[in-house]
C-alpha cells in the first residue's frame, strides 16, 4: 500500500468533511494527530481521555465508515491519549485504546398473532398492556467473537458458535449446549452467537435470558393466569438463548412449560442455545424427555485454558485497556492462576487498580501480592490431579497405579476412591473424570460412585478411608 499515517488520515478527514457540520469538525477532528498506521491499525492521537471518549460516543460509526473506505473492512482504529503529569510523576506518558464500534443491539419489533387470543398477549420483559412488542434482545454487545480468543480449550465450542451464529437453525447444532465449570466464558459464547446473529441477520428476534429468570416470570405467568400467554411469546423468538440451564432441576412446572417452547422452536427451524455447568449426563433431577433434546445437537465442553491461551487472554485485555505491562508480569500471572478466566482477568484488574490507586508502579512484586491474596481470599479449586495425588498417597502406592488396568481388590478400591471425590469436588463431568482416571469411560465413575456410597453404609473400615479422604481434601 506505502500510505502514511497522514495521507490515510487526511483522505479520511475529506470523507469525514462532507459528512459533519463544520462546527463540530473544527472542534472534534482539527486537533486530531495521525502517530502511525501498522497492519491496517491507524492510530491517532487524541488531546485527552474525554476527547476519546466523546469521539467513541458520536462518531464512532463516521471513523469506521471512513477508515473501511481508505483501508479496507479489516481497518481498526487506535487512540493514542498522551497523559501530562500523571500520577505526579514528572514524565507523561501515553496509553492505547482500540475503537470499538459495538453499539447494543438493536429491539426487535415481531408481528404477534394477536387476533387468535381473547386478552393480549404479554412480553414478560415490559409493561403488561403495550400492544406491539418490542423484544430486547438482552445481549451484551461487548461480549463478542472478536474478545472471545481460540485455544485448545474452547476450539470445538466457538467453532460450533460461528457456525451457529452463521445458519441459526440450518445446522445440525440445534440445539447448541455448551458445558463447563464457572468462569470458562459459557455465557460469553452465549452472548457472542447472539451478538453475531443480530449483526448478520437484523430481522431476526434473538433472546437472551438466564434460567432463573425465566423460571421466575414463569411463576409470575402461574399466578396471573397468563401461562398461555407465556408460552406463545416465547414461541415468537428465532434464537433462544438460556443461561445456566441446570437451574431448572427439580422444578418440574418450569422444565414442562420449556419442553413444550423447546419443542416448538425446534420443529419450526429456529435455533436454541443452552449453557450449563455440567453435561446433559450429569444433570439431577431433569426430566429424562429434556435430556434426550438437550442431546439432539451438539455438546460441546469448556475446559480450562492452556498457558498458550491464558497468556493470549491476559495481552488482549491489557491491549483493550490500553495498559502496557511486562512480559515477565503476564507470564508469572499466567503461570500462577489456572482455574478460570474469570479469575485471570480479576487478577489483573486488581493490578492495574493497585497501581491507579496507590501510585505504586506495576512490577513482579506487586503481581506476587495480587496473586497471593488471590489464592488467600479464594477458596482452592480441588483438582483431578491433586485428588489422585492424595488418594495415592493415602493407600501408598504412585499415581500411575492408581491408573493402571490391574484389578487388585486394593488399587481398584483407591480408583474408585478417587472417581468418586471427583464427581464430589469438581465439576468435571463423568466422562471427563474417567478420561483422566485411567481412561475410563463415564458409566465406569458412575459405578465407582455407586459402589463407593453402598460400601460407606456396610464397610466399616471403607467407611473410615472416605472420612480420612474427605478431611485431607477439605483442609
Amino acid at each position: 500500500m506505502g500510505s502514511t499515517a497522514e495521507q490515510v488520515w487526511n483522505n479520511c478527514l475529506t470523507y469525514i468533511k462532507d459528512n459533519i457540520q463544520p462546527q463540530a469538525y473544527k472542534t472534534w477532528f482539527n486537533p486530531i494527530v495521525p502517530v502511525k498506521i501498522e497492519d491496517n491499525i491507524l492510530s491517532i492521537q487524541v488531546p485527552s481521555k474525554f476527547f476519546y471518549e466523546w469521539l467513541e460516543e458520536h462518531y464512532v460509526k463516521l471513523l469506521k465508515s471512513a477508515l473501511t473506505k481508505e483501508l479496507g473492512k479489516e481497518a481498526s482504529l487506535v487512540y493514542v491519549i498522551r497523559m501530562e503529569n500523571t500520577y505526579g510523576n514528572k514524565q507523561p506518558h501515553t496509553e492505547s485504546i482500540p475503537s470499538n464500534p459495538k453499539t447494543g443491539t438493536a429491539s426487535q419489533s415481531v408481528d404477534a398473532p394477536l387476533s387468535t387470543y381473547n386478552s393480549e398477549l404479554k412480553n414478560p420483559f415490559v409493561i403488561p398492556g403495550i400492544r406491539n412488542l418490542q423484544i430486547e434482545s438482552q445481549l451484551n454487545p461487548n461480549y463478542s467473537f472478536d474478545n472471545f480468543l481460540e485455544g485448545d480449550s474452547n476450539r470445538l465450542a466457538r467453532s460450533a458458535g460461528m457456525a451457529v451464529a452463521t445458519k441459526p437453525g440450518g445446522t445440525s447444532f440445534n440445539p447448541l449446549l455448551i458445558f463447563g465449570g464457572v468462569g470458562l466464558g459459557k455465557t460469553h459464547l452465549a452472548h457472542a452467537i447472539g451478538v453475531d446473529i443480530k449483526e448478520k441477520y437484523p430481522d431476526k428476534t434473538v433472546l437472551y435470558i438466564s434460567a432463573e429468570k425465566f423460571t421466575q416470570q414463569y411463576i409470575e405467568s402461574v399466578k396471573k393466569n397468563t401461562r398461555n400467554d407465556f408460552i406463545h411469546f416465547y414461541q415468537l423468538i428465532d434464537v433462544l438463548i438460556i443461561d445456566d440451564v441446570q437451574f431448572l432441576s427439580g422444578k418440574s412446572g418450569t422444565q414442562d412449560v420449556f419442553f413444550h417452547i423447546f419443542n416448538h422452536l425446534h420443529q419450526n427451524g429456529k435455533q436454541v442455545i443452552i449453557t450449563s455447568d455440567k453435561a446433559p449426563i450429569d444433570m439431577q433431577d431433569i426430566e429424562q424427555r429434556l435430556l434426550s433434546r438437550f442431546k439432539w445437537g451438539l455438546s460441546a465442553e469448556l475446559q480450562l485454558p492452556n498457558y498458550e491461551t491464558r497468556v493470549s487472554i491476559l495481552k488482549n485485555k491489557l491491549y483493550r485497556d490500553g495498559v502496557l505491562i511486562s512480559d515477565e508480569i503476564v507470564d508469572f500471572v499466567a503461570k500462577n492462576i489456572k482455574s478460570n478466566i474469570r479469575e485471570l482477568e480479576g487478577a489483573i484488574i486488581s493490578l492495574m487498580a493497585q497501581s491507579s490507586f496507590n501510585k505504586m508502579e506495576i512490577n513482579l512484586e506487586l503481581a506476587k501480592e495480587i496473586v497471593n491474596n488471590f489464592f488467600k481470599n479464594t477458596k482452592r479449586e480441588v483438582s483431578i490431579d491433586y485428588i489422585q495425588k492424595v488418594v495415592s498417597e493415602y493407600f501408598q502406592m504412585d499415581v500411575e497405579t492408581l491408573q493402571s488396568k490391574t484389578r487388585k481388590r486394593h488399587i481398584v478400591q483407591a480408583r474408585q476412591l478417587a472417581m468418586y471425590f471427583a464427581k464430589k469436588f469438581t465439576k468435571a463431568s463423568l466422562a471427563s473424570i474417567g478420561t483422566q482416571i485411567g481412561k475410563r469411560d463415564h458409566a465406569t465413575v458412575l459405578h465407582a460412585c455407586k459402589t463407593v456410597d453402598n460400601l460407606s453404609f456396610t464397610d466399616k473400615q471403607f467407611r473410615k478411608y472416605v472420612e480420612d479422604l474427605n478431611q485431607k481434601l477439605t483442609l
